[in-house]
Parts: C-alpha cells; structure tokens; sequence
C-alpha cells in the first residue's frame, strides 16, 4: 500500500485538495469567475448600448442625408424656376428694345421723308417762283411786273410754308 504509487498520488490529490480548501481557492476562484463574468456582463451592456447610440447616429445621418437631399432637389428646382423667370425676362426685355428701336428708327424715317418732302415743297417754290418771274418780267414790263412780282412772291411764301 505505501509502495504503490497510485496511493500517493491519491495522497497527493487529498492533500492538494485540503490545501485548495484550506486557502479558500474554491471561494476566490469562483469570486474570479463571478468577477470576471460580471466583467464580460457590463463589456456587453456597454457594447450594446454603443450600438444603440451607433444606429441613433446612423438614423440621424441618414435623416439629414434625406434632407440635405430634399433640400438639394427644392434649390435645384428653384434654380431651374428662376432660369425660366430670367430668360423669359431677357427674352422681353429684348423684345421692348427691339420694338423701341423700331419705333426710333421709323420715326427717323418719318422725319426724313417730311424733311425730304418741305425740302421738294421749297425747292418747287422757288421754282414756280423763278418761272413765273420769267414769265412776269417777259410779258410785262415796269413798275407793275414788279409789285405782282413782289406780291405773289409774299403770297406764295406764306400760303405754302
């Protein structure tokens, strides 16, 4: 019996086993475990509520990347409102000019045919005028070819004019 090696090493195990519970090592090794689960328990109550806080900022941002969105879309289609708004104000605004330019150039028009027109309405004048001086001066003579000369030059200045 105390030759056999499978009684001391059943010794050895008692004795090992007696020290493990003399030193309380069952007790700190469970208060470990139960440290060291508590431990893993509080690393996954933080780790879910990261992740908690993490879709919170993940559904923040994709709120505002939806309305950065929609807000991109309403500048864009004002952008484009305004576009229309403006070419439709430079194409009037054309148009105004093009017709006040018209308007000047046929009133240009206007006041050179009536200036063209005085100007033949003159010249016929003293046209008549001179023929009828001729005629006057080669038909009559003296003093009364004269005052009708004279006369009808008075007359026909003002009638005319």
């Amino acid at each position: 019996m105390f030759r056999d090696p499978t009684f001391w090493v059943g010794v050895s195990f008692l004795f090992f086993m007696a020290l493990l519970i003399y030193y309380k090592i069952p007790g700190k090794l469970g208060e470990a475990l139960d440290n060291r689960a508590e431990k893993i328990r509080q690393e996954l109550e933080e780790a879910r509520k990261l992740r908690e806080e993490a879709q919170a900022i993940l559904a923040e941002y994709q709120r505002k990347q939806r309305e950065a969105e929609k807000s991109a879309e309403e500048i864009i289609s004002l952008a484009k409102q305004e576009a229309v708004f403006f070419a439709d104000e430079t194409h009037k605004a054309l148009e105004e000019s093009l017709e006040r330019r018209t308007r000047i150039a046929e009133e240009k028009i206007a006041r050179a045919e009536a200036q063209a027109l005085e100007e033949v309405r003159v010249t016929a004048v003293d046209i008549a005028v001179a023929a009828a001086n001729k005629l006057i001066s080669a038909n009559m003579s003296g003093d009364v070819a004269a005052n009708l000369i004279d006369k009808t030059i008075q007359d026909l200045k003002t009638r005319l004019n």
